[in-house]
């Protein structure tokens, strides 16, 4: 029998629950699209799920106004915890962590060298530093709390710089979307021979590999400069 879990949501005081299947309700909670019907291992809810207690229809009309039970089950999905397995845990925490290792090295540099820390070595720091992960949590909004735990023992300095870029008109096409792919384009002129001046905002650790692509890119012409 396939294993089922719990999407579990607590309203002024009333606890409420629904069976579901792990993959799928995991799936449909990261925003993905899953049908429903998928989702849901049962069309009841409960107050005790484990007990087989089930909630009685004045008490939905009072918390969710309805006892529509597919309206109750999207509201308990979307803001109600969702019980996960170990294995999905797992998962999730491997690539939240590699997403965040991505971050970093994208954004914050050494401070002696201005290059980007490898990305082992700052795997090594979390793992140093113990530094805990919401497996559900967006990366971008756990960056800034993981980089302050990991500065205890890894020098990191964020920043970013303006770079004057120049590119043929036979390359500049390919060159513009790199460009914008790397950080925010400030001014962009385009010459009367196909040719790019671009002023681009780039994150400091990118600054190195924006340069290689660009270079592997135009065989070596473009030009590019700091902008004080």
């Amino acid at each position: 029998m396939k294993k089922l879990t719990v999407a579990r949501l607590s309203l002024g005081g009333d606890k409420f629950e629904i069976l579901v299947h792990p993959d799928e309700a995991l799936a449909y909670k990261m925003g993905k699209k899953v049908d429903l019907d998928r989702v849901l291992a049962s069309f009841e809810v409960y107050t005790d799920s484990s007990k087989g207690l089930r909630a009685a229809n004045e008490k939905l009309l009072k918390r969710f106004y309805t006892t529509d039970f597919r309206k109750i089950a999207e509201t308990i999905l979307k803001k109600g915890e969702l019980q996960i397995t170990s294995e999905q845990r797992r998962r999730l925490l491997e690539e939240k962590r590699k997403r965040i290792v991505n971050l970093i090295s994208k954004n914050f540099v050494d401070p002696k060298t201005n290059l980007p820390h490898p990305p082992l070595r700052i795997e090594r720091a979390l793992e140093e530093a113990k530094v805990s992960i919401d497996p559900f949590k967006d990366a971008e909004e756990q960056m800034k709390g993981v980089v302050e735990q990991l500065r205890r023992i890894l020098p990191l300095k964020s920043g970013r710089v303006k770079l004057l870029v120049r590119v043929p008109a036979r390359y500049a096409g390919r060159s513009y979307g790199v460009i914008k792919e790397f950080g925010d384009v400030i001014r962009e002129d385009w010459g009367t021979d196909g040719g790019l001046t671009a002023v681009v905002n780039i994150p400091l650790a990118v600054r190195g590999n924006l340069v290689e692509k660009l270079g592997s890119i135009t065989k070596g012409e473009a030009q590019i400069e700091l902008v004080e």
